[in-house]
């Protein structure tokens, strides 16, 4: 007998949907599961819903079931009302109008008896992110705050989130962020006080633009009781709640010394914690909360030594990465603190690439005189490492060390022995690091010539190797007997030298060893300049026309400008600015610090902060009672000859007010505007005046420094600029206009200018506020000098009022 073929819906495997015809097969199980009262309905549709939920995931359209997926909704099945809100939360967004037949049944599961579903229907409701239907949202949300079940609550708090982003009137209208502070202070949870405090964080900090009473209730949520209260349940909270707190923490502003060690002995025991965020955490708020106390701060270096190595040698490499970012961050700041414990940053054979990576640029930032020599051998271990770029690297690390004055004989040596290993990429390597060496310390030439010279230029092929080369016969050519007929060899090939680079030294180098050898380097002089003058590369032909117009003007000049006697350099550019790596260790804790770089330089606008560093800073409101502006604000670079970017090419799309309106609104930064400054001054005496960022950077360029001062602010005052925009409407309040800000807690700086009224002098500051310390560094120019000190004492008296009105 034939075996019996199963049913077409039996077969239907849910990991190999059939396309439309199985969607059509689906919706009509659905319809005839609609309703049923049979024993084994629940089971069928949970079957069914599977195969749903699995043609979804492989990205076909069930949207067509939609209508017959919520009428079969109604079950007891937990997991079949999962698959159905999954479902609903999907689509909802894509079919607005089909999302209005599942408010009522979301709305009845928001009061089933399972805290469960109502969770559930209470987080799909909220996810539907539809806003023609906010007004269904607001009574759940205000139900769910009050549930019984934690659960219900905790989706509840997150929910007030969403209903912000999707109706910001609607959530502040029901009062939610006061009931979720409420919450916050008063739930037995800890889970849905952590929740509770992400919400209000978001909702306050994006209202705040537009809201006074939203800037003092961030200004509470860093206050005493709640800071502490929150510390205290610390041990209670899941570890990314432990997170939150600790942020919230590293953000607090400590009126004295005792509440400073009493947060760190509450803390202390979360160094040991298991978990690699938490101990960041954690360390991030001893740091800076001890920035404005250098022993203590010292101590704290020494005190989080041992959790950040224990971090590293434990978890995977992806963890270990992220913990040495931040342990390269610290020990670029204090090298000194960690010079004992060189031998924690030796590569081991089992690291990845990145990791071995940064061990040895740390390894190259702790190197003194006690530890050098045994770093610099484990170093030239490496050099010969199959992996080529970490070899490179090694090399490169010995040639730093050297050029920090750390037994630089000894170093020496070692370098000029890799030129023995008969390695293109070692050799190149070398010579650049060799070249750099004879650039600080020329008294090490003779040496370094000896086995320079006999090294043939045929050998080595990367270009940056080849340049160092005759960089070195061309400096040193008095010294090197056979230089000249090495250079003129490679004139020869110059048509097979395909690096612009190596023929601009080359050029270089010939002219050089010219002036010092004239009988034996004309011939390769005369056929440099001319294969030069012929070369396609445009920076080959202008170098070689100059050199040409030299000699043919005066060899005598000639000589002067291209080997003028030498001077040995002191010091190599740093990468990074002082102020960068501020910045960065600012926001600890963070990609910035993986990234080596503020988040503002790798972070889209929409996603930065309201008041982050970031390309364009528009729309700050500022002004008095009488008088508010919109002032398009401009990030700033480290460079005080580069403050503001980015304005030439912004096209001026503002419209002006008239002058006796008492509104004003800029939306290009050309349309800045500047309230008139003398200390006898009433608001009706002053005039308005016209800057943009443009005219505000060249002034800051060309004008001298007349002032630099520092000055404190109130505690109130620090406290107040978790809102900087304060700052600014403050000033404005006092006729000081401001062109520029960014930053975050702990640090911010402010651009602020000023003009006495009748007159065209300017006064510009430089305004770096830290609110740890309390303290303000000024840094003020004037086009007339004389006035300077005056306007200073006026602008700090402004400033140490701030925040006690």
């Amino acid at each position: 007998m034939a075996p019996t073929v199963p049913s077409a819906a039996k077969s239907a495997s849910p990991s190999q949907p059939s396309g439309k015809s199985e969607v059509a097969d689906l919706k009509q199980q659905l319809r005839q599961l609609a309703g049923s009262r049979a024993p084994d309905a629940d089971d069928q549709r949970r079957d069914v819903f599977k195969r749903v939920i699995s043609c979804m995931t492989a990205g076909i359209d069930v949207s067509a079931a939609f209508g017959e997926m919520v009428l079969c909704s109604a079950t007891s099945d937990v997991v079949t009302k999962k698959m159905c809100y999954l479902y609903v939360g999907v689509h909802a967004r894509a079919h607005p109008d089909l999302a209005l037949l599942t408010i009522n049944f979301l709305q009845r599961d928001c009061r089933d008896q399972d805290p469960t579903i109502r969770g559930l229907a209470l987080r799909s409701l909220c996810s539907l992110r539809v806003r023609n239907l906010v007004e269904y949202l607001v009574t759940p949300l205000t139900t769910g705050l009050k549930d019984p079940s934690a659960y219900v609550r905790m989706i509840a708090a997150v929910g007030a989130a969403k209903l912000y982003h999707i109706s910001a009137t609607a959530c502040i209208d029901a009062d939610l962020p006061a009931s979720l502070k409420a919450l916050m202070l008063s739930d037995p949870d800890a889970q849905v006080v952590a929740n509770c405090l992400h919400s209000l964080q978001e909702i306050w900090t994006l209202e705040a633009a537009n809201s006074e009473a939203a800037a003092r209730e961030i200004e509470t949520l860093y206050s005493k009781p709640v800071v502490f209260y929150l510390l205290n349940k610390i041990k209670e909270f899941s570890e990314w709640a432990q997170c939150l707190v600790l942020e919230l923490a590293s953000k607090f502003l400590p009126s004295d010394n005792n509440e400073i060690f009493d947060i760190m002995n509450l803390l202390e025991d979360r160094l040991q914690h298991a978990n690699g965020a938490v101990v960041l955490s954690t360390i991030k708020v001893f740091l800076h909360l001890t920035m404005s106390m250098t022993d203590v701060h010292q101590q704290v270096y020494e005190r989080i030594k041992a959790p950040l190595l224990t971090l590293v040698g434990a978890g995977s490499p992806e963890q270990s990465y992220a913990v040495l970012c931040h342990l390269h961050l610290l020990v670029m700041r204090a090298p000194m603190l960690f010079s004992s414990d060189y031998k924690s940053f030796y590569c081991q054979f089992s690291d990845p690439s990145y990791v071995k990576k940064l061990k040895l640029e740390m390894l190259t930032a702790i190197a003194n005189e006690s530890n050098t020599y045994e770093i610099v051998t484990e170093l030239c271990e490496y050099a010969g490492n199959v992996d080529v770029p970490i070899a490179r690297e090694s090399i490169r690390a010995v040639g730093k060390i050297a050029l920090q004055q750390y037994d630089v004989n000894a170093i020496v040596d070692r370098l000029l022995q890799f030129l023995e290993m008969d390695k293109d990429f070692v050799t190149a390597e070398t010579l650049v690091l060799v070249k750099d060496l004879l650039r600080k310390y020329p008294q090490w030439s003779h040496d370094c010539i000896a086995v320079v010279g006999n090294i043939s230029s045929k050998n080595i092929q990367e270009p940056k190797g080849k340049a160092a080369l005759i960089w070195m016969l061309g400096e040193y050519s008095q010294d090197m007997h056979d230089a000249p007929y090495v250079l003129e060899s490679l004139v020869e090939n110059w048509d097979e030298e395909h690096s612009p680079e190596v023929r601009l030294h080359l050029l270089t180098a010939v002219m050089k060893c010219f002036f010092k050898r004239p009988p034996e380097t004309q011939k390769a002089l005369g056929a440099t300049l001319a294969a030069g003058l012929s070369d396609t590369h445009q920076d080959v032909h202008d170098r070689a026309l100059f050199y040409y117009r030299l000699l043919q003007y005066d060899p005598a000049v000639a000589e002067r400008v291209v080997n003028p006697p030498k001077q040995a350099v002191s010091v190599f550019a740093d990468t990074q600015s002082s102020e960068m790596k501020d910045r960065i260790f600012d926001e600890f804790n963070s990609l910035s610090v993986v990234y080596q770089k503020p988040s503002y330089m790798f972070t889209d606008k929409e996603h930065r902060g309201p008041f982050e560093y970031s390309e364009d800073l528009t729309n700050l409101t500022v002004g008095t009672e009488a008088q508010e502006n919109v002032i398009s604000a401009q990030r700033y670079q480290e460079n005080d000859n580069d403050l503001l970017l980015s304005t030439s090419d912004k096209e001026d799309n503002g419209t002006r007010a008239s002058n006796g309106s008492a509104t004003s609104t800029y939306n290009a930064p050309s349309d800045l505007i500047g309230s008139s400054l003398i200390s006898s001054q009433t608001p009706a005496e002053t005039s308005l005046i016209n800057t943009d960022p443009g005219t505000f950077q060249r002034k800051w360029g060309q004008l001298a420094l007349a002032l630099t001062q520092e000055c404190s602010l109130s505690p109130q005052g620090a406290a107040s600029l978790m809102n900087p925009q304060s700052l600014i409407r403050h000033m404005q309040s006092n006729y000081i206009q401001c062109i520029a800000s960014g930053g975050q807690p702990p640090n911010y700086k402010f651009f602020f200018y000023a003009q006495k009224d009748g007159a065209t002098a300017f006064f510009l500051v430089e305004c770096i506020v830290n609110t740890a310390s309390a303290k303000a560094q000024l840094k003020i120019k004037a086009d007339d000098g004389t006035a300077a000190e005056a306007f200073s004492t006026l602008f700090q008296s402004a400033l140490s009022k701030f925040g006690l009105s």
